[in-house]
């Protein structure tokens, strides 16, 4: 419980963050402990072009995780119930679903295809993307939810959110 509520508070801080102007901002990230920050308020609905700038900024770095490949290789991601909850701040009448579900021909791997829509005050826009899981994966879940997850977390980056985490490694 504490860790669910320390999560949402930074998304909370990292959003409130944004609505601020910059002289306010250092003095909002000191004051990350308190338990509830205050928020601003706006309607549910807003246009498309202010939702889609609220998703293309960066994601702070005490939501990244990494994860450590076989092959020694390192991964950043965001992991998926953080960017269902970012989803939900920037643009709360989103929603989701799985379009396809495919094992490959010899059953060693699944493929999910995943949308994404955003509804906006003057449009609705969605955007689909895949995720791959082997069927031998050792790891926590099954094969089908690893691959869900990753295609909705490519689905939301197809919006700009966490996008920059493909791109930090090119510089």
């Amino acid at each position: 419980m504490a860790l669910r509520s320390s999560v949402l508070n930074r998304v909370r801080l990292w959003q409130r963050s944004f609505s601020a102007k910059a002289s306010d901002r250092e003095r909002m990230m000191f004051d990350s402990d308190r338990e509830t920050p205050e928020l601003p308020t706006s309607g549910i609905s807003r246009p498309l072009c202010e939702i889609l700038k609220e998703l293309n900024k960066k994601v702070p770095d005490s939501l990244i995780k990494f994860r450590h490949e076989p092959n020694g290789f390192s991964l950043k991601y965001i992991p998926w119930h953080i960017v269902n909850r970012i989803m939900n701040l920037h643009a709360p009448e989103w929603s989701g679903e799985v379009r396809s579900i495919t094992y490959s021909s010899d059953g060693k791997s699944v493929s999910v295809v995943y949308r994404v829509t955003i509804y906006g005050t003057d449009a609705e826009i969605y955007r689909e993307s895949t995720g791959t899981a082997s069927v031998d994966d050792p790891g926590y879940g099954d094969p089908v939810q690893k691959a869900e997850g990753m295609a909705f977390r490519r689905a939301c980056a197809r919006f700009g959110l966490g996008l920059h985490l493909y791109h930090e490694d090119m510089s």
